[in-house]
Formats: C-alpha cells, structure tokens, sequence
C-alpha cells in the first residue's frame, strides 16, 4: 500500500534530496499496513540562533484510525538527523498505539 504523504518545507525551498530521504522513512511507517492511513511531514528552517547555526526542525502527523498523532518539534542542525530522529519517534508511537489497540499493554485503573 501507498501511503499518502504531505510534505510541507517552510523558510526554505524545496530540497528533492530531503524529499526522497522523507519518502524513505514514510515506506518505514507504511509496514504497518492499513494502521496507517496518511503521513503530514513539515520540515522548517528556523532563523539562525545566537550560539546555534540554523536549526532544522521536523513536525510529523500520522493519521491512524480514529486518531491522529503527533510528533512535534525535533531539532539539530542537520536536517537528516532531525528527520531521521522524528521518524524513530513516530514509529516507536505507532507501534505503541497499536499494541495499546490490539489489546497487548495492559492499561492500569486509575484508584
């Protein structure tokens, strides 16, 4: 399954390199099969900090059924290990709200 992807670039132009590198990873998320449903990436260069060079940070919105989560604010000044960094979130959230789903992590009554 083709997973629908939404990428966005903000205070800079569009990179086909980090385009593909995004792809890459989203094929990543797309194993989970139909769980997924569609994938908003924002990839946005901020303004240049005081004691930081330009800082890169990467946003990642992933639809599952019934929900949606969030991934938000990763940062470095390279873009691919912010890129790379928000991905191993996402799919360490994914895999998590799926296990919660299937039943397999044991929810605790609040008492």
């Amino acid at each position: 399954m083709k997973l629908p992807l939404d990428l966005r670039f903000i205070g800079m132009a569009p990179s086909p390199a980090l385009e593909e590198a995004v792809q890459g990873k989203v094929a990543q998320l797309d194993r989970f099969g139909s769980e997924v449903m569609a994938c908003r990436v924002t990839i946005e260069q901020e303004h240049k900090h005081q004691n930081q060079g330009r800082l890169f940070s990467v946003r990642i919105d992933v639809t599952l059924p019934g929900h949606e989560l969030a991934i938000n604010r990763v940062q470095d000044e390279d873009a691919y290990v912010a890129l790379r960094d928000a991905f191993d979130a996402a799919r360490r959230k994914v895999d998590e709200s799926m296990r919660i789903r299937r039943g397999e992590v044991k929810q605790h009554n609040a008492g």
